[in-house]
C-alpha cells in the first residue's frame, strides 16, 4: 500500500467540522432534537484535539525540543481521527480476500422508506445487511448460475454527496465459490455472477418482507402519516435498484478500490471550502456529469445532514459473510486457497502502535527529533483544564 492512500486527509484543512459544530451548538440544540449517539458524536467532535481531552508534550531526551499536542477523540464520524483506523483495515483486509476477480455490488432502498429507516436505524440497517447478503447467497447457490458457496465483504454507507440520507450497501464477492463437498473452486463462468433481475427481486422480496414481519409485530417506531401497505404496494411495483459493476483483478485493486469506501465520514474536512454569513460550502462530485462542484446550505442545514449519518452505538459498518466470514477463516478460507493454490497473506500492521503504523506509512521516523535529529521523542501526560 502506497503513502498516498488518502494521506492528504489527514493534513491540517483551512474549515474544520469541529468549528463548524462548535460555533452553532446551542443554535442547532434549539432547533433539532438528537438521538443520544448523535448527541455523543457531536461532544466528541466538538471535544476532539481540543484541551477538553487533555494532552501530552512529546519532548526530546536529547535536547530541548518541547511540542504539545492534545488527544483525539477517536470517534468514528470524526474526520480528523479515521486515517490510521482505515491504514490499519485496509491491511487486514489483504488476508482476508481470496487471491481472484472480484464483482462490486451496490444494494440500494427507495427513498420512500428513509425516514422508517432513520426512526428505527440499528434494526433495519440490520435487516439491509442481511437482506442483501441472503439475496446474493440465494441467487449465487442457484446452479443456474454459479452453483456454490461464495463470501462477501459488505459496507454500510448511508449518504450522497450532498449529505442527503440514503442508505445503501456496497458488496465485494469474489468471481467465485466453493462447491458442497468443498472438494472444488467452481469460478464464474464468462466473469458472470448471477442475473441483476434475480438478485435485485430476491433482494426487494427479502427486505420488504422482513419489514413486513416486524411492522406486525409492532417492533418499529413507524412515522407519523406512515402507511406500511400503501407504501409496500408502491415498492414491489418498482425496480429496485442493484448495480453490479464489473469484476476487478487482483487482491491489491480490490484492497485500493475498496479502501476509498471503509472508516470515512458523510464528509471530510478537505471537502469544506468556506463557511461564512450563516453558510457552509463544500465540494461535491456530480456523478453523472463526472465534474466537481460546490454546494451552498444554511449552516444549520449542513449539520442535520451531517448528523443523519452517526450510526447507533456499537454498530459494525463493515461485516464479512459466507467462506470470507471470521468463522470460516481457519476452515473454508483455508481450503479455498489450498484449491486455489494461492496464500493467505499475513497482516503487516498488526499489533503496531497508532504511531508506527504511521511511520510506515508515511515512511517518517516519528519517534526521531526533529530538531537535533538524534534523540528521540518521549511523551508525558499534561494536566487537564482546571474545573
Amino acid at each position: 500500500m502506497k503513502a498516498v492512500m488518502r494521506q492528504n486527509q489527514n493534513k491540517r484543512a483551512q474549515f474544520d467540522l469541529a468549528d463548524i459544530l462548535r460555533d452553532n451548538k446551542v443554535s442547532f440544540s434549539e432547533k433539532y432534537n438528537l438521538f443520544q449517539q448523535q448527541k455523543k458524536a457531536y461532544q466528541d467532535i466538538c471535544a476532539c484535539r481540543t484541551a477538553q481531552l487533555k494532552g501530552h508534550l512529546a519532548y526530546c531526551n536529547c535536547c530541548n525540543y518541547k511540542r504539545q499536542a492534545y488527544n483525539s477523540c477517536r470517534n468514528k464520524h470524526c474526520p480528523k481521527c479515521q486515517f490510521i483506523k482505515q491504514a490499519k483495515w485496509v491491511d487486514k483486509l489483504q488476508s482476508s480476500l481470496l487471491d481472484c476477480k472480484h464483482f462490486h455490488l451496490v444494494f440500494t432502498i427507495p427513498h420512500q422508506l428513509n425516514e422508517l429507516v432513520y426512526l428505527n436505524q440499528k434494526k433495519l440497517y440490520n435487516a439491509l445487511f442481511s437482506s442483501a447478503w441472503e439475496a446474493v447467497s440465494k441467487a449465487t447457490n442457484n446452479p443456474k448460475f454459479l452453483g456454490a458457496q461464495t463470501g462477501a465483504v459488505a459496507v454500510l454507507h448511508t449518504w450522497t454527496q450532498t449529505l442527503n440520507q440514503h442508505p445503501h450497501i456496497h458488496m465485494i464477492i469474489p468471481s467465485g465459490g466453493l462447491s458442497d463437498d468443498q472438494m472444488e473452486w467452481v469460478p464464474c463462468r464468462n466473469n458472470f455472477l448471477a442475473p441483476k433481475r434475480i438478485i435485485s427481486s430476491l433482494f426487494r422480496g427479502i427486505f420488504c418482507h422482513n419489514i413486513n414481519k416486524a411492522i406486525k409485530n409492532n417492533e418499529f417506531v413507524v412515522p407519523d402519516k406512515f402507511k406500511w401497505t400503501c407504501v409496500k404496494n408502491t415498492l414491489y411495483k418498482a425496480k429496485w435498484n442493484v448495480n453490479i459493476q464489473k469484476p476487478i483483478s487482483g487482491v491489491n485493486a480490490v484492497v485500493k478500490y475498496l479502501g476509498r469506501y471503509t472508516n470515512r465520514v458523510a464528509i471530510d474536512n478537505a471537502r469544506i471550502t468556506d463557511t461564512k454569513n450563516g453558510k457552509v460550502s463544500f465540494r461535491y462530485k456530480d456523478r453523472k456529469r463526472l465534474v466537481s462542484k460546490i454546494i451552498q446550505l444554511d449552516t444549520l442545514e449542513f449539520i442535520r445532514r451531517f448528523m443523519l449519518h452517526i450510526l447507533p452505538h456499537n454498530f459494525y459498518k463493515i461485516r464479512y459473510y459466507g467462506i470470507l466470514a471470521s468463522t470460516n477463516s481457519q476452515t473454508k478460507r483455508q481450503q479455498v486457497s489450498a484449491l486455489m493454490e494461492t496464500y493467505i497473506a499475513i497482516p503487516k500492521y498488526e499489533g503496531l502502535s497508532g504511531v508506527e503504523v504511521y511511520s510506515l506509512i508515511t515512511g517518517k521516523d516519528v519517534s526521531r527529533c526533529p530538531k537535533c535529529r538524534k534523540g528521540r521523542i518521549l511523551c508525558r501526560a499534561l494536566p487537564g483544564p482546571e474545573t
